[in-house]
């Protein structure tokens, strides 16, 4: 009897783990709502990313750099998880300093400051 009982569980968990994750049922028409928890520092940080992206190509400065802030930039965008997107602004940051010095026009005294404030917030 006992083997009746196991072999009756194992089929009923394969047929839920065929059957898939249970779906949230929502009201017709509407979506599920996301969290908005941290969109305000995720948007001020995408907002800093584009601008270092777009400065670094017009001055064709490190193109990795560039193509990894756009990829993070995608994928915070597919996501909401901006982790990247402050990694890449520290190295912006950090590149943007350096050539601060070196570069007499381009670089601005607000894009530097864009960043370290989106940074700040983490």
């Amino acid at each position: 009897m006992k083997k009746t009982a196991t072999v009756k569980k194992a089929s009923v968990a394969a047929k839920a783990t065929k059957a898939g994750p249970k779906s949230v049922k929502t009201e017709k028409g509407s979506k599920p709502k996301a969290s908005t928890k941290g969109t305000d520092n995720g948007k001020l940080i995408e907002k800093a990313c584009v601008a270092a992206l777009a400065k670094l190509k017009d001055l064709n400065i490190d193109e990795n750099l560039q193509s990894e802030i756009n990829w993070c930039l995608g994928s915070y965008r597919g996501d909401g998880n901006p982790s990247g997107l402050y990694q890449m602004a520290k190295r912006a940051l950090a590149i943007f300093t350096y050539e601060q010095g070196d570069i007499s026009k381009g670089i601005s005294v607000k894009l530097i400051a864009d960043l370290e404030k989106a940074i700040g917030n983490n």
